[in-house]
């Protein structure tokens, strides 16, 4: 069977929910998907497309279901895939443009990115379909696809622009808090976007980001953010 075409149990088992809920959803319309000869079937690409819409909507239960690893286990996920190499503070960029093309020069310092010129355009054209910006100032660009091919490891990139700069999105998306996230599989992207959203959702996080004078401060902050989320 394709592996990008999903069934609801397979869903159920990518997003860590219940297959019952899965089929309410699709059943409802809130869900993207399609049936054939009776049974629901899912795109793949739509299933991550469908979660990252709804992160900002989703409160730290659902985050950490998305997540599904035990508290032990890769309590730096973020950490772990943010080098201080890889991050900007502060990010000279001043459009959006330029915030994607820095981003990716800023991930190239990982020694992971093996095709830099693919991950740009791959992470312009996602932009292109729909804006990664999200509240609070934050912007999350990313493949629509993970990219093996293009990454050694997978890697996250981290630059906090002088000002906030239109991204797009809701009321001109305006972010000056911009994480590139480019991951060789799906379940791992899956997992930064939530462990990313729990983070976002704790009082004060953004603006310790802004305050942030320096890479190794900004690690800092994320760090500590990281090492709560287990209290």
């Amino acid at each position: 069977m394709n592996p990008d075409v999903l069934t609801v149990e397979e869903v159920a088992r990518y997003l860590r929910r219940d297959a019952r809920e899965i089929q309410r959803l699709a059943d409802r319309g809130y869900l993207p998907g399609r049936k054939v000869a009776g049974q629901w079937r899912f795109a793949r690409a739509e299933i991550l497309h469908w979660v990252e819409t709804q992160l900002p909507s989703w409160d730290e239960q659902q985050l950490a279901q998305l997540e599904d690893r035990p508290e032990a286990e890769e309590a730096r996920l973020v950490g772990h895939l943010l080098p201080e190499a890889c991050v900007a503070v502060p990010l000279q960029a001043r459009t959006k443009a330029s915030v994607l093309s820095e981003l990716v020069q800023l991930a190239e310092r990982s020694w992971q990115v093996y095709d830099p010129e693919a991950i740009l355009k791959a992470v312009e054209a996602r932009e292109a379909m729909q804006p990664t910006s999200m509240p609070g100032g934050v912007a999350l660009p990313h493949p629509r696809r993970p990219l093996p091919e293009a990454l050694g490891e997978s890697v996250i990139a981290f630059g906090r622009t002088l000002t906030p700069i239109p991204f797009g999105g809701d009321r001109g998306g305006l972010c000056d808090l911009f994480f590139l996230i480019c991951c060789r599989d799906d379940r791992t992207h899956l997992r930064v976007l939530a462990r990313l959203a729990r983070m976002f959702l704790k009082p004060g996080f953004l603006e310790q980001l802004r305050q942030a004078d320096s890479p190794e401060a900004a690690l800092q902050v994320i760090a500590e953010a990281e090492q709560s989320l287990r209290k």
